[in-house]
């Protein structure tokens, strides 16, 4: 820790070394982004890391106790129920519900992306979640049912902050709450309301934590509030008086953050050098120690009317104290209450700690009747003048709980676990103090309404309690384990010398002390009176000579005589000294105090029992006014009782053993009896099932092979579908085949025709030629080549007859092809379509080698004709020959055909071949017909030439 200068940090102390305690409980390995602490079980704490995860650790184990996963962003606040049940953990986006018994997430608060989460925390000692969002929107949720209970309200325009920090006092009635403004925001949550707004000072910018100062007497009210601002400085203020109390931190060296301890005694502060400063808060400050200020009585209460935010600030001051401005005509009177002054000694005696006085404190409660309820706890510290012996009270409460009161809530079920804890360690210490009060019967009566009133703080109410035994309680435990003989007859005497007509009527319904003045005081007076009323006989007691608790009990029989004298029965003394009834406390104060003063000395209890003597300090007194030889015989008899019941229970456990033996040797019988007739009964069942299987199996068999015979119908109708549909495509396509063939068997024929056409015409145009020639060879030859001329002519008509012959002979032969074509394409039919169609290729290529070889001898008949033209009749009888020997041989080659079906892959290569050489015929003939039709030409000129 770094180095403080006096003038800086005058009350701040450095903490050596040597001193500093710590373990090392877990490496993360992640940053720590919250901390929390007082759980139900006190060894365990949460911690929020920047995974987003939160985990449990033990300081005892140094182990894992759970891991808690669910949000999907940084957890920066954790807050822990007071019974340390629950857990609420806070990112930016959600809020979620712990239960820390089972690390179990209970609930879950989703909000919209556009409204982010402030904060969301307990209320102190209360069942009531704080949500705070970034809208300034504040809402109240009941813990166990997540039931909206209240909304405040928004804060006024003129001072409208939008808040980042809260902080609530312990008594959960007050929220402050600021940000960046220099405004602080005081909200009373009982009237759900804004009742101040505070103005910090100027250099005050922007609000970073805010945190109340506890104190132990205060019930809960905390009034001093601390402020860490934007400068690193934190003050600290009076939320009522507005007043600057004291300030921690300086510009140089600037607090980050810092944390009280809950008894409000030390302050850690973790300074932005990263050094950590422990603080002392009696160093820092007497204010709050100092007496509070002189008590007033208001007889006129302001105007009620509502208070406009103007009124409602108050700047913090050092100085003066500055209240709220006050409107007019609303005047207050008061009344000072002045010191009345005595003799020195006199003055010394009514002296208490903390500047009180006892004779003034009795004179302004005979005047109010009470103490004012926001000073009571801190004037009962004062009379009572307790030690607070922190160490001493540590010790008791280190010796664990008495094992007389392990099992208190059996007795005393108590609905909060809280206030059962610390009952438990209450009496506890109180029986570690003196063995007497582990075997008083009593004791939880008497210490349980001092245990609910000091339940925030152990170490007063334990030596409240012992103050009042001490005290209070003399001589009561005289006559142990019997009620207090001597007291109860102090009582009875004042009864009888004040009241000798009811005493009368207790004596006559044989109605004794120990049943209309022990009850009282057992239970000190907490089954009788309300909480209000008990607190005001209690500013009394605690003010008044112990003998005032006796008179108290005469002075309520006395107020009471009317409805005591009515009762007749037993039961109805008991019910009416155990519970609540229409008595005023003021009137029984007053006739207490009567009897005080009107009580002769001679009984009077005051002269019988002792002054108040206060606890010592360092170390409490030791308390042995009770017959201790009874004490220690009770003790050993316990002690005997108890021995002899751990035998009792031993045996018994071992009786309860052997007989759970053989109870479970039986069980177990009669289980494997039951077992094996379960086993024989299955076993029969599934005999049975077994054979209703196999005939459901038979059944299912026959079923089956029914149902195979009409697949395989189904399945031979469908192949023999199948088959019809592709024998009907073959024959689809074989047709289509066939028409393809016709339609090219066609184009051939056409261009055949085309052909045979062409030539006719070339033959006609060389007859005209012959003929025009044949007029010219008549003109110009003479009557001496008449003869050559008719021989010329007889040539021509030769020529002429064998070209017509040769034409019907070309159309018989073609007739013929197609004839025999069309005989071989039917008798392909019958023998099949696909052999059809090979016999009509081969027709036709047979039809086209014919044609082929008839224009061949055409054409070498021409050129013989016109090589020799004397010699015409001897080609046209050789042609004649050869067209009659041609016959034959396509006869025969088309019987050949049909006589050897097995060539078929033979004959369409021949086919193709055929086609080939049929395009290289034509274009030879065509050629052949050109040379022709020149050498015609040539022919015809050469006589001409001859003649000339």
């Amino acid at each position: 820790m770094g180095k403080q200068t006096p003038s800086s940090f005058p009350f701040s102390f450095r903490i050596a070394a040597s001193s500093i305690l710590f373990n090392l409980v877990q490496r993360t390995a992640q940053a720590c982004t919250a901390l929390a602490f007082n759980l139900r079980r006190k060894s365990e704490f949460l911690v929020a890391l920047a995974d987003y995860s939160i985990k449990c650790f033990d300081t005892v184990t140094k182990e894992l106790v759970s891991w808690m996963r669910g949000h999907e962003s940084s957890v920066f606040s954790i807050s822990v129920h007071a019974s340390g049940k629950y857990a609420i953990t806070t990112s930016s986006d959600t809020a979620q519900l712990w239960d820390l018994d089972t690390f179990q997430r209970k609930r879950k608060l989703n909000i919209r992306q556009s409204v982010g989460i402030q904060k969301v925390f307990f209320l102190p000692l209360s069942n009531t979640i704080l949500s705070c969002f970034k809208d300034n929107s504040i809402f109240a949720w009941e813990c166990d049912t997540l039931f909206c209970k209240y909304q405040l309200p928004a804060p006024p325009e003129s001072s409208s902050i939008l808040y980042k920090v809260f902080a609530v006092t312990r008594d959960g009635r007050i929220l402050a709450a600021g940000g960046k403004s220099n405004h602080l925001h005081l909200w009373c949550l009982e009237a759900r309301q804004l009742f101040r707004i505070i103005q910090m000072p100027t250099k005050v910018r922007a609000i970073r934590h805010l945190e109340f100062l506890p104190d132990s007497f205060d019930a809960g009210s905390n009034q001093v509030l601390g402020v860490l601002s934007q400068d690193g400085i934190m003050r600290f203020i009076n939320i009522q008086t507005c007043k600057l109390l004291f300030e921690i931190g300086s510009l140089d060296q600037g607090i980050s953050s810092s944390v009280i301890s809950p008894h409000g005694r030390y302050i850690a502060s973790i300074m932005e050098n990263g050094s950590l400063n422990v603080y002392s808060v009696q160093a820092l400050t007497q204010e709050i120690n100092k007496p509070p200020l002189p008590l007033v009585k208001v007889i006129e209460d302001l105007p009620k009317k509502k208070l406009s935010s103007s009124d409602l600030k108050m700047k913090v001051t050092s100085g003066r104290v500055q209240q709220p401005a006050k409107p007019r005509g609303s005047k207050i009177q008061t009344r000072i209450l002045k010191q009345d002054l005595t003799g020195d000694f006199e003055s010394k005696k009514n002296e208490l700690p903390d500047g009180l006085n006892k004779k003034r404190l009795q004179i302004l409660l005979k005047g109010y009747g009470e103490y004012p309820t926001k000073y009571r706890m801190f004037i009962w510290r004062s009379l009572l003048q307790l030690p607070e012996n922190h160490t001493a009270f540590s010790s008791l409460i280190d010796k664990g709980t008495h094992v007389t009161f392990l099992n208190l809530q059996k007795k005393y079920p108590i609905k909060s676990r809280k206030l059962l804890r610390v009952l438990q360690r209450t009496l506890s210490a109180l029986a570690h103090w003196s063995v007497i009060f582990s075997d008083t019967p009593y004791l939880p009566l008497l210490a349980f309404p001092f245990v609910k009133l000091f339940q925030n703080n152990q170490l007063i109410c334990f030596e409240v309690i012992a103050t009042l035994i001490i005290n209070w309680c003399q001589h009561w435990f005289e006559y142990f384990p019997n009620p207090p003989i001597n007291i109860l007859s102090m009582i009875e005497n004042v009864l009888a010398f004040h009241d000798k007509e009811l005493l009368r009527h207790f004596i006559d319904h044989d109605i004794t002390s120990q049943l209309y003045a022990w009850p009282l005081l057992e239970t000190v007076f907490s089954e009788v009176l309300t909480r209000e009323e008990w607190l005001k006989l209690f500013d009394n007691i605690f003010s008044n000579h112990p003998s005032f608790l006796l008179m108290t009990v005469v002075a309520y029989n006395i107020c009471s005589r009317v409805p005591l004298l009515n009762c007749n029965l037993k039961d109805d003394f008991e019910f009416f000294f155990h519970h609540r009834n229409n008595l005023d406390i003021n009137v029984v104060i007053r006739q207490v105090y009567h009897l005080m003063e009107t009580t002769p000395t001679d009984i009077h209890p005051d002269s019988m029992l002792n002054v108040f003597v206060a606890l010592t300090k360092g170390q409490y007194p030791v308390f042995n006014q009770y017959p201790k030889f009874i004490v220690d015989y009770q003790t050993q008899e316990r002690e005997r009782i108890r021995n002899d019941e751990l035998d009792y229970l031993r045996e018994r456990q071992t009786v309860e053993d052997m007989q759970a033996e053989v109870d479970q040797q039986r069980v177990e019988d009669e289980a494997w009896c039951q077992k094996q007739e379960l086993l024989r009964k299955a076993e029969e069942t599934r005999r049975e099932m077994l054979l209703q299987e196999e005939e459901k199996i038979i059944q299912q068999r026959q079923r089956l092979a029914a149902v195979k015979r009409e697949l395989q119908v189904k399945e031979m109708h469908l192949q023999d579908a199948a088959r019809r549909r592709f024998l009907k495509l073959q024959q689809d396509q074989q047709e289509m085949e066939l028409r393809r063939l016709d339609d090219e068997i066609g184009r051939k024929v056409y261009m055949r025709d085309r052909e045979i056409a062409a030539t006719a015409r070339d033959l006609e145009m060389r007859q005209l030629e012959l003929e025009s020639q044949k007029r010219l060879y008549e003109k110009n030859l003479t009557e001496n080549q008449a003869a050559v001329a008719k021989e010329m002519r007889a040539d021509a008509d030769a020529y002429r007859r064998k070209v017509d012959l040769e034409e019907h002979m070309f159309h018989k032969l073609i007739e013929a092809g197609e004839t025999q074509s069309q005989k071989t394409q039917k008798w392909k039919e019958a023998e099949g379509k696909e052999f059809c169609l090979r016999s009509a290729k081969k027709a036709s290529a047979l039809s086209d080698a014919s044609r082929k070889w008839f224009l061949k001898q055409e054409i070498n008949a021409a050129v013989e004709h016109a090589e020799n033209p004397c010699h015409k009749e001897e080609p046209r009888f050789q042609n004649e020959q050869e067209d009659a020997s041609c016959l034959p041989r396509t006869s025969h080659l088309n019987d050949s055909s049909e006589m050897h079906p097995s060539t078929q892959i033979s004959l369409n290569r021949r086919a193709v071949e055929w086609d080939t050489m049929e395009q290289n015929l034509i274009q030879k003939v065509r050629n052949l017909r050109q040379r022709l039709t020149a050498q015609a030409r040539h022919r015809c000129q050469t006589p001409h030439l001859l003649a000339a």
